[in-house]
């Protein structure tokens, strides 16, 4: 079978139509060059080029050839440079698994280093929630998770990377929908749309401990799973709900979003990735989050000093 070195040179001569010049070009002398040619001939069973009258045409064959030459090594760089980027982090595929939550927060500072630091690589993005995220990370699944704390896993290593508060989202015509803050102690008995216990955990255990402190018990109408489907019940008038700080960029016709006073307490989104990552692209991805830690996040709270470290 001919040779990659072979299509190489025989391209070279097709070019120059002259051994002399092709030689020159491929920096080698002209009877080595002649031999490949010769036997690129033998193997492929056909003459490529017509050498009478002291020129050098391409036979009806090698023109044909010519076009398939040229295919073949082009294809070859490719495959050389999608392997180099691939090695080097800049190419392949990066998959991130994120929450619904998260789109609004964490996500598009991780999106946007990765268009900063990896332009070429394939970005598979994955909508799971927070145990989902775990199981595909310790199966080696995704390379980078955006979840809800806390995450007890021994082959899992995990950084704050948002840290928000809460605020109260209203619906447009309800009393407390006023222009200032909403104290927690206002909730008392007024109808709200609370996380789910089960499949929205982390959510549901930190608004009960913030009500309970306030000695705050709320008449519950409807236990949701997602921020969005809470919103569109608080949008329907089903009551207000408590929700993280970047939920108020989802936007809702009859949806009022005020700031909670008196609540100390942080909603926080955790980057995870499996250890022992040995996928280029995110070792160039965590490097390039390191990188602008010390830039405050776009939310009121700011990623601790030593959230994004590999």
């Amino acid at each position: 079978m001919f040779t990659f070195v072979q299509l190489t040179h025989f391209v070279a001569v097709a070019e120059e139509l002259h051994f002399g010049r092709a030689a020159e070009r491929l920096r080698m002398t002209q009877p080595p060059l002649s031999r490949q040619i010769q036997l690129l001939e033998k193997e492929v069973g056909a003459e490529l080029f017509d050498r009478s009258n002291r020129t050098v045409k391409l036979t009806r064959a090698g023109r044909a050839f010519l076009l398939d030459a040229r295919r073949l090594l082009q294809q070859a760089e490719r495959a050389a440079l999608a392997v180099h980027r691939v090695s080097a982090g800049t190419g392949g595929v990066l998959r991130l698994g994120f929450t619904g939550a998260s789109v609004h927060s964490g996500l598009p500072r991780v999106l946007a280093a990765a268009r900063t630091a990896l332009p070429d690589v394939d970005v598979e993005l994955r909508e799971m929630v927070t145990m989902d995220q775990v199981e595909a990370l310790s199966e080696g699944a995704l390379d980078l998770g955006m979840v809800r704390p806390p995450i007890s896993r021994p082959d899992l290593t995990t950084r704050t990377f948002v840290r928000e508060g809460l605020i109260a989202a209203l619906p447009t015509d309800h009393p407390l929908a006023g222009a200032g803050p909403v104290p927690v102690t206002a909730l008392h008995g007024v109808e709200m749309v609370m996380h789910a216990p089960v499949e929205a955990r982390y959510f549901h255990d930190l608004i009960t401990t913030v009500l309970h402190a306030a000695a705050v018990v709320p008449v519950i109408t409807q236990y949701m799973t997602q921020i969005h489907s809470i919103l569109a019940l608080v949008n329907l008038g089903w009551g207000v709900a408590l929700v993280p700080e970047s939920a108020a960029g989802m936007r809702f016709d009859h949806v009022a979003y005020r700031p909670l006073e008196g609540v100390g307490a942080h909603v926080e989104l955790d980057l995870v990735w499996r250890q022992g990552n040995e996928n280029p692209a995110f070792a160039r991805l965590m490097s390039t989050l390191a990188a602008a830690n010390d830039q405050p996040a776009r939310l009121p709270g700011r990623a601790r000093g030593a959230a994004i470290s590999s």
